[in-house]
């Protein structure tokens, strides 16, 4: 049995756990609602978690300071195994804790579609004894804002705690509560085989009354059906398909189910370099990321994204084509300045922690190509414009039309000069090219002439300056000696034929240049690119997969196969991929999850199952 909530409370647990050690990025889970995510470490701290929506403010922020800025530790102490894995194709989190004296299990989720912000944990004991340590320390403001923690009964009777600042609050429930110690609440107790500890936390305005308590078993239960649900109208059925539909499940999770808005990461400012300033804040919607994405689902026949994704985007650029912006907020709105929060010391030490970012103003060409690229492709699947949508698509492409000649930043968002990146002037060829389509053919109507005119100008431009005839490849801006791994873009959007002179080259040079591990490439040498920072980064997960995709596209199935069994395993045990790797240090860097890393491993994926398929064709005499 449990100790009843009038036993003597138990002294403040110690040791190692509570000293806030920084935990490795490929240590983490993640939790999602389908509006914000949780980031739960392998030994069961609830390090980040920003409520009720992405881009709010954390209320748990330990990932970027010490447990004192906010955390939600339940664990089995004294564990000599940790194994954890995800029930299914769902997001309900299984950690089973092993020690010498007996066993235990933690199952845990964010409940999808009661349209509330809610996390679930219940802890059961399996076999013999073993302690439990439970520490609650709520902060709101990134950490910054020690709430007013006071006990509430809830409309159930039951016992709460809920902290309150502002208009925050967080509601603690339970079987049995932490208890005060210092700034924090925490608790130790003991089970044994077959006794369990049930616990759910809840988000809700400080204003509003509690809730009514959820069923912990049935709130489970309900968010593996929905999740292993949806994860079945994956094509998909390669040498990859456990790799591919967890990446897609974090792609679902990273949209927004009532906006349609697709954010980046949950996260920010984990860093590109530990101890370095290549700290970014990811929990926004980037055009160019939120396309690609949508075309990794539609690839693997899911088109209800594609329409909820579409309107997103109508509303967030409703205006004029000049006010067009990289990225906006989760629901469309377009203020993300971008400043620091002093008070973090950033994961390992990497400073600034900031929030916003500044990229929101540039100028990137390329982001057009992108958005065009997945709309057709959600045309050829059947789904169909409207007046509104094709009129805003007209609108922007002549706006295009008229100032691609002009320099950008560029996908990498350098904060140095802008330059006449050849990534750019190709995704805007790829723009000009899609709407040409749409003329020719979806009968859409459009000024296909003056569209073709322009697309042709694009392509010769790039191809009198964009290539090197010296090197034999193309180049990152016009007039570099050098390259950049955007280049294997080009193979991706049809500029040039993916088995080509042009393609092939490009792709040898790519890697000839920024491949540094197998399978691994950087963006760029950044002694070579002035993106107006100090210091290197680690490889680029997402540059690695478009070179597996070029690869295939370019009907090389044996290096494409090398390059994605050396990527795939990168991903944690649970699946999950930041934005960088450290072969060196054999780990994780940057924000995570990403949505790049995982969509890019989704499209390598199926473009290596179209290559193996070809090949089959051919090798039983069949014409492609």
């Amino acid at each position: 049995m449990l100790v009843p909530m009038d036993a003597t409370p138990a002294p403040p647990p110690t040791g190692p756990g509570l000293l806030g050690a920084q935990v490795p990025i490929e240590d983490y889970a993640v939790l999602g609602d389908g509006h914000t995510c949780a980031l739960v470490s392998r030994r069961g701290s609830v390090d980040w978690l920003c409520l009720p929506r992405f881009d709010s403010d954390a209320c748990f922020a330990a990932l970027l300071g010490t447990p004192d800025h906010g955390r939600w530790l339940l664990t089995v102490r004294d564990a000599t195994e940790v194994t954890r894995r995800y029930r299914g194709d769902s997001f309900v989190l299984e950690t089973t804790y092993r020690t010498a004296r007996g066993a235990a299990v933690v199952t845990e989720t964010m409940p999808l579609g009661d349209g509330r912000a809610d996390l679930v944990r219940h802890l059961e004991c399996t076999q013999g004894e073993v302690e439990v340590e439970h520490e609650w320390v709520a902060r709101f403001g990134y950490g910054a804002v020690e709430p007013w923690v006071r006990h509430e009964t809830d409309a159930d009777g039951c016992d709460t705690l809920r902290a309150v600042a502002g208009p925050d609050s967080l509601v603690l429930r339970g079987d049995r509560l932490p208890r005060r110690v210092d700034h924090g609440y925490r608790d130790l107790l003991t089970l044994r085989a077959g006794e369990s500890l049930e616990l759910s936390l809840t988000w809700v305005h400080s204003w509003e009354p509690i809730p009514p308590r959820l069923s912990v078993p049935d709130q489970v239960d309900a968010t593996a059906v929905v999740w292993g649900l949806w994860a079945r109208g994956c094509t998909y059925d390669g040498p990859y398909r456990e790799a591919v539909v967890r990446s897609l499940l974090v792609l679902r999770m990273l949209s927004d189910v009532t906006t349609g808005g697709i954010v980046a990461a949950p996260t920010t400012s984990l860093p590109e370099a530990f101890g370095g300033e290549r700290n970014w804040d990811y929990r926004y919607c980037w055009l160019r990321d939120a396309a690609l994405t949508l075309e990794a689902l539609l690839e693997q026949g899911f088109r209800q994204e594609a329409t909820l994704w579409r309107d997103w985007l109508a509303r967030a650029v409703a205006g004029d084509p000049k006010d067009l912006q990289i990225m906006y907020r989760v629901d469309g709105g377009r203020r993300l300045p971008e400043s620091h929060l002093e008070h973090l010391p950033g994961y390992a030490g990497s400073r600034p922690v900031r929030l916003g970012n500044a990229a929101v103003g540039q100028v990137q060409h390329d982001v057009l190509g992108e958005v065009m690229s997945a709309l057709a492709m959600a045309r050829d699947a059947g789904l169909a414009e409207t007046a509104d949508t094709w009129a805003l698509q007209r609108v922007l492409v002549d706006d295009l039309a008229a100032t691609w000649r002009e320099p950008d930043r560029g996908i990498w968002e350098v904060r140095g000069d802008p330059q006449h990146f050849t990534h750019s002037k190709v995704m805007a060829w790829a723009a000009l090219d899609r709407a040409v389509r749409a003329v020719e053919e979806h009968a859409l109507p459009g000024p296909v002439e003056r569209w073709r005119q322009v697309r042709e100008e694009i392509r010769a431009d790039v191809l009198e300056h964009g290539w090197s005839p010296e090197l034999g490849t193309f180049v990152q801006h016009y007039g570099a000696r050098h390259t950049d791994a955007s280049l294997l873009q080009v193979v991706q959007v049809g500029f040039v034929p993916a088995d080509g002179p042009h393609a092939r080259a490009t792709i040898a040079a790519v890697r000839a240049e920024l491949e540094v591990a197998p399978g691994l490439l950087l963006r760029y040498r950044t002694e070579r690119t002035d993106d107006g920072l100090p210091g290197a980064e680690s490889p680029f997960l997402a540059c690695s997969f478009w070179l597996a995709d070029a690869l295939a596209r370019a009907d090389d199935v044996d290096g494409a196969t090398q390059v994605l069994d050396a990527l795939v395993p990168l991903a944690n045990d649970v699946g999950m991929l930041a934005e960088q790797y450290d072969p060196v240090r054999r780990r994780m860097v940057g924000n995570v999850p990403q949505a790049l890393s995982h969509l890019a491993l989704v499209r390598a994926a199926h473009s290596h199952d179209l290559a193996v398929r070809r090949a089959s064709a051919v090798s039983g005499g069949v014409s492609r």
